[in-house]
């Protein structure tokens, strides 16, 4: 039986193979839990297997000093938080969760969407506080989303399924990426390519779905947000550090774009105090993923490629290294 080490709770479906075979310690690492280098060290220096999230800091130094280690199965799409040269000079098999969260994802993006723009958070603490009395001709006035335009930032997966669902609510569809999409993708999603300053200048929303990497930190920066319209939204469900929150919280006080929907952050999971302040904001937990299904299957992912490296196979599945 190899040891299997769990950097926090996982749903235990998704996890059940797991626990058949092989001897399984789940533990809660993470900010203020023991998720520094020492803490995930300490977890998993004899572990053969590591099934890590997105804030376990997996650097060369905590690589390095797990030497029975195999494999890391990242329970995220993401990766950044992994040393991949130093899980390659190991021959450490990384693989990650591409693909299962994408229809979650887009469907969260549009919840954020509809409660900012149709000021949901104000209303439910009108209600809440007793202060509705009557209807009001000219009370919270939002935004309709036909015939708007949403700017995306990043046509990969994630974006290409919003694009899909804007198209149900009217909306016209404009995108940038690094890399142009293939044009069947663009046909399906109904999205124009455009560059960043246009996409910035012209879009009533722009949403984020671009990856985390040193050409995307702060991409969403002052400049940035001065291009954008007066009225304008912003979406973030990507990755916190894609936007300066410091400039974010600027240009909302100064009224330089209309709101603002976040649900990962800068420094999660700190959030600027500037950002908890304002009333055009809708807050969220880093939820995007949050179904049961999706968590289920990316346990399940997490599970599969674990097992795939333990039994000796040659395909392992989604594998980054």
């Amino acid at each position: 039986m190899a040891r299997i080490v769990i950097t926090r709770a996982l749903p235990e479906a998704g996890i059940a193979a797991l626990r058949r075979r092989h001897e399984v310690h789940v533990h809660d690492l993470g900010p203020h839990t023991g998720g520094d280098e020492d803490g995930l060290i300490a977890a998993a220096r004899e572990a053969e297997a590591l099934i890590s999230m997105l804030d376990n800091p997996l650097t060369a130094r905590v690589i390095e000093a797990c030497p029975r280690l195999r494999v890391i199965a990242q329970y995220a799409v993401g990766y950044d938080n992994i040393d991949l040269e130093a899980a390659r000079a190991r021959g450490i098999v990384v693989t990650h969760t591409p693909g299962v969260l994408t229809d979650a994802t887009a469907d969260f993006t549009f919840a954020l969407l509809l409660a900012l723009a149709r000021r949901l958070p104000e209303a439910e603490r009108y209600v809440r506080e007793g202060r509705f009395r009557r209807w009001e001709t000219m009370l919270l006035l939002g935004m309709e989303l036909r015939d708007k335009t949403l700017g995306i930032v990043g046509l990969g997966r994630i974006g290409a399924a919003v694009a899909r669902r804007a198209l149900a609510f009217g909306m016209r569809v404009v995108y940038h990426s690094r890399h142009r999409a293939n044009p069947t993708v663009e046909r399906m999603a109904a999205a124009r390519y455009v560059s960043m300053d246009e996409l910035l200048a012209t879009s009533d929303v722009v949403s984020l779905h671009c990856p985390l990497n040193e050409q995307s930190r702060h991409l969403i920066d002052a400049r940035a947000l001065a291009k954008m319209k007066p009225t304008a939204l912003l979406i973030n469900t990507a990755r916190g550090p894609v936007v300066d929150e410091a400039a974010l919280v600027e240009a909302l006080r100064a009224g330089r774009i209309a709101g603002a929907a976040l649900d990962v952050y800068e420094r999660e999971p700190e959030v600027h105090p500037g950002l908890l302040e304002l009333d055009r904001v809708v807050l969220a937990p880093h939820l995007a993923s949050a179904t049961v299904e999706t968590r289920t299957e990316m346990a399940s992912m997490c599970a599969r490629a674990v097992l795939a490296v333990l039994d000796g196979e040659e395909k392992i599945p989604y594998r980054l290294v």
